[in-house]
């Protein structure tokens, strides 16, 4: 008995020892341990300091002379129409009466006065109707852009000289633009292409009227002259003049954006 208490002494030694080594090295542990605070949350404050006041100055204005002292454009009427002008245009009957309606604008353009720009110049239009006597018998506004390029025209249609009998012999119904306006141009006409037949006018072949049949109408073609009848209709025709030609040729320019005089 005595033996084996002996013997029990090593074996509590060694684990008193393995004990207080297992106590010191914990307690280091622990004492080096430093629990990690929690971040505070970060402000950051942001100063906006006032811009300093921008002196605003009063917006200079451009020297813009009135109109009462502006250059303004102006065109003077143009010339009536002479006697050989209406000596021809009597007979023309080519394209309703092509001619008769040319003079017919420029006279009452002639008496209408100079054009001055600004906002009494404008476009007026209407529709004319000449009896075969010449007389007029009915005109119709059908618009107009100026009420002083409409009221001028008026004035002028009424007092009107006396006109030759129609071309045709027959009522001479039309429309015509009359252009109270310093940039218009009421050029001569060009008479060089009156014989060529017109165009067919556009119809919808498709045209259908929900009840008849669907059948496609196809345009009729013009019917060409005959030679004798081109032989009579180039007799009608005057030897063009240069203006008509420039007048063209500017037509054709300022319709395409050619030209550098449109404004």
């Amino acid at each position: 008995m005595h033996r084996l208490r002996w013997h029990a002494w090593p074996l509590l030694l060694c684990l008193a020892l393995h004990a207080l080594v297992w106590l010191v090295l914990e307690g280091r542990h622990v004492q080096g341990f430093t629990p990690r605070a929690k971040p505070e949350t970060e402000v950051v404050t942001l100063t906006l300091w006032p811009a300093p006041p921008i002196s605003q100055a009063a917006p200079s204005r451009p020297n813009t002379p009135s109109p009462s002292t502006a250059s303004l454009a102006t065109q003077a009427a143009p010339p009536p129409p002479s006697a050989e002008d209406w000596a021809f245009a009597a007979q023309y009957t080519l394209k309703n009466s092509k001619g008769y309606r040319h003079n017919w604008g420029q006279q009452v353009r002639s008496m209408m006065g100079t054009a001055t720009e600004g906002p009494q110049q404008g476009l007026v239009r209407f529709r004319i109707e000449i009896a075969p006597s010449g007389q007029l018998s009915r005109v119709d506004t059908l618009w107009s852009t100026s009420d002083m390029a409409e009221k001028k025209a008026r004035q002028a249609i009424a007092s009107m000289p006396a006109l030759p009998p129609t071309p045709t012999g027959k009522p001479l119904i039309f429309e015509k633009t009359i252009a109270f306006s310093p940039f218009a141009h009421d050029d001569p006409p060009v008479y060089r292409y009156d014989c060529d037949p017109d165009p067919v006018a556009f119809r919808n072949p498709f045209v259908w009227d929900g009840q008849s049949p669907q059948v496609r109408q196809e345009q009729a073609p013009t019917r060409p002259m005959t030679e004798q009848e081109l032989e009579d209709c180039r007799k009608q025709l005057p030897r063009e003049t240069i203006d008509a030609e420039v007048a063209r040729d500017r037509r054709v320019m300022e319709r395409w954006g050619w030209s550098g005089s449109q404004r």
